[in-house]
């Protein structure tokens, strides 16, 4: 039982980060299962997928001392764009980043910009948290 708990934690860390993981499944299919209960996965997966986004907003704040570094992961276009687009929208733009795509690469942005710890917590926490409700209450729905 414990088990299953670690391992919607690591899906939805990993999730969180930059790497191709899905942690929607995991969730959905523990709950499927009805052998753990609503509010331990919904925790366990919002816990493991905030942290998964401070890891980034960390590796944000101090990203940009490598840009001129042949490895470095973003174009300086790319990574204007988002600078730019942070800057319009702000800590709001937060609330997207439960967005597949999108939202990961928001949270480093975050971090670049230099946003506040606790805003940033308290509105991913939010966001993150609301996506796997939504995705709980639909697959208890379906499940009827």
């Amino acid at each position: 039982m414990f088990g299953a708990f670690i391992g919607l934690f690591l899906a939805a860390f990993g999730a969180a980060t930059l790497l191709p993981l899905q942690s929607e499944a995991v969730l959905v299919g523990l709950l499927l299962s009805g052998q753990y209960g609503l509010w331990s996965l919904l925790a366990v997966a919002t816990l493991g997928n905030v942290l998964g986004s401070l890891l980034n907003w960390w590796l944000g704040r101090g990203i940009e001392r490598f840009r001129e570094r042949r490895w470095f992961p973003v174009s300086p276009r790319h990574l204007h764009q988002a600078q730019k687009h942070y800057q319009r929208y702000g800590h709001w733009s937060l609330l997207l980043s439960w967005v597949p795509i999108i939202g990961d690469p928001m949270t480093l942005v975050a971090g670049v910009m230099r946003e506040p710890l606790g805003r940033f917590l308290v509105i991913v926490t939010l966001a993150k948290g609301a996506r796997y409700g939504v995705l709980a209450l639909a697959t208890l729905g379906w499940m009827g």
